[in-house]
């Protein structure tokens, strides 16, 4: 299993790529970096990665999810409630491809602040 680095201010986690185009498409680009946006609990930035909407996208997803926002090309870390959740999940605001998840507590990412930069490399260890 392919696994990525993210690291935004002090946090840095690992996180496990799934088996999905999407997911493939974000490794071949690697590394790179964005400047974080924040919306409630998740965090975006727009990656040079240009992906369709996959059959099984969805905006109901879990904490610790990775998802590829196709409407604008942006890797999404979710990590609690976000302005679209009618509960304590969070929810995307439109269906994003799921190409993996974080390994660790994904609420450490609370910590990153808007307009920090964001690294996402390959885990070769």
């Amino acid at each position: 299993m392919k696994k990525i680095i993210i690291s935004a201010e002090d946090v840095s986690l690992s996180a496990e790529l799934n088996d999905s185009a999407t997911a493939q498409g974000i490794w071949d680009a690697l590394p790179f970096e964005g400047e974080a946006g924040t919306w409630g609990d998740e965090i975006y930035f727009g990656i040079p990665v240009d992906m369709n909407e996959e059959p099984d996208a969805r905006a109901d997803v879990e904490v610790g999810t990775l998802g590829y926002w196709p409407v604008g090309s942006a890797f999404c870390i979710f990590f609690g409630p976000t302005p679209s959740s009618t509960d304590d999940k969070p929810r995307a605001a439109s269906p994003v491809n799921i190409f993996g998840r974080v390994i660790g507590d994904a609420t450490k990412f609370r910590a990153v602040q808007q307009g920090s930069p964001v690294r996402v490399e390959a885990d070769n260890t």
